[in-house]
């Protein structure tokens, strides 16, 4: 990232989950909008957890310290413990870990760039939901406005796939969703789907403080790739077709098709490449099925390549989801010109980009039977993946741009910065 003048008029606090090395998907979202944001002319100071994403544990290297600062040409970085929970299936374990990494990010917040420096506005991620109030209370004490960025809609995720079922904890969630939106100078989304659902827990006066803004995917750091891959010899896999499914694994999205499509192709590959509260479940659920691989987690410098692995992709998100959540690896794979399967509720966010880019076809979610035809329909039209990869190539292009990105957040801090 270059750096930032002295004389710089604006000044932002970030508070993220995950920021570059992590490699979670948020984090490299978080990680470019601040380089966009600095390269405008912003001073940014990053408050962040200890890289901890790939084995939910501190990775090699950062343990030892509650807290770590480093000082950057454009602001500072300053990464806090997460307090990773072992058992990723333990929502109360993960609840109160965020809510410690929450009040250590907030308490963090107060100081970084001289606690005395106005700041402009305080950015702050969801999930977890608790960094709403915890950007609201810095920015009291900061004098700035809270930018509320939303990733997913919690807890309407949970409630959906049915991880929260107590109606205390669900009524207490929804209660601390909406007050972070109103206490929210600016409240960004990343659909016009989402819009709908935030707006509709808010009055009337409130709903105008939610945007739009789209995630990005940088098109130069992934390209179109061939698919003969160093990782594909490394997984034993040869020249037969490969559907993958690459990111997290976990309840959310409907990995069963997967298992069902093997089942009825068993000349094809199927390639799950990530990690996950799912993936010791799914992998007791492909036992015995030769052609199910499983693929770990990759540096960010393979992604390119980890997705050129893969002839057709899939986007499997289960029923009711589609409003609340939108996968960000859509905008991956179609950059790396690869076409995709969706599975996933009509008239969403996922189904708009494919039908706009003509880059790939959607089914209902959580139907085996649509799903198989929707695959049976690509596996049979070799030249038909080619071109709707191509078109997908070409909408990411001029569509969903980081420097558009990153100019439309600097905008937004400039229209509510106090």
């Amino acid at each position: 990232m270059s750096s930032v003048s002295s004389r710089s008029d604006k000044k932002v606090v970030v508070l993220c989950p995950h920021f570059a090395p992590d490699t979670a998907p948020t984090g490299d979202v978080m990680t470019r909008i601040v380089q966009e944001m600095v390269g405008l002319g912003v001073e940014v100071h990053v408050v962040t957890a200890l890289p901890w994403y790939r084995h939910h544990a501190i990775e090699k290297g950062w343990t030892g310290r509650l807290v770590r600062r480093e000082r950057t040409p454009w602001g500072s970085i300053t990464r806090v413990h997460p307090f990773p929970s072992k058992n990723k299936r333990n929502l109360l374990a993960r609840a109160v870990a965020f809510l410690a990494f929450s009040v250590l990010a907030g308490v963090c917040a107060l100081f970084v760039g001289g606690w005395r420096r106005r700041v402009s506005a305080i950015i702050a991620m969801s999930p977890p939901l608790t960094l709403g109030l915890t950007g609201w209370f810095a920015g009291i004490i900061r004098r700035a406005s809270l930018v509320f960025n939303i990733q997913d809609v919690f807890p309407d995720a949970a409630v959906q796939t049915g991880a929260i079922t107590n109606r205390r904890v669900i009524a207490a969630a929804s209660w601390l969703e909406r007050l972070s939106y109103r206490r929210s100078a600016a409240v960004v989304v990343l659909s016009e789907d989402l819009r709908r659902n935030v707006a509709a827990k808010l009055s009337t006066s409130h709903q105008e403080r939610v945007h739009v803004i789209p995630n990005f995917v940088d098109s130069e750091a992934i390209a179109p790739g061939n698919r003969m891959t160093d990782y594909r010899r490394e997984l034993s896999i040869g020249d037969e077709t490969v559907v993958l499914y690459s990111g997290n694994v976990g309840y959310s999205q409907s990995l069963e098709l997967l298992i069902d499509a093997a089942r009825h192709f068993p000349d094809v590959t199927f390639l799950v490449n990530g990690d996950g509260s799912a993936r010791d479940s799914l992998l007791v659920a492909t036992e015995g099925l030769a052609n199910v691989r499983f693929g770990e987690y990759q540096p960010k410098e393979r992604l390119s390549e980890v997705l050129a692995t893969g002839d057709i992709h899939v986007v499997p998100l289960r029923r009711g989801l589609g409003s609340v959540s939108v996968p960000s690896k859509t905008y991956s794979i179609l950059a790396a010109g690869r076409p995709v399967l969706a599975a996933i509720d009509a008239d969403t966010e996922v189904t708009r980009i494919l039908s706009a880019s003509g880059a790939g076809l959607s089914v209902s979610p959580d139907d085996s039977e649509q799903f198989r035809e929707g695959l049976r329909t690509l596996l049979e039209d070799r030249q038909g993946c080619e071109v709707m990869g191509a078109a997908g190539r070409k909408w990411v292009e001029t569509h969903v741009s980081p420097q558009a990105v990153g100019r439309a957040y600097v905008d937004l801090i400039s229209s509510v910065g106090k």
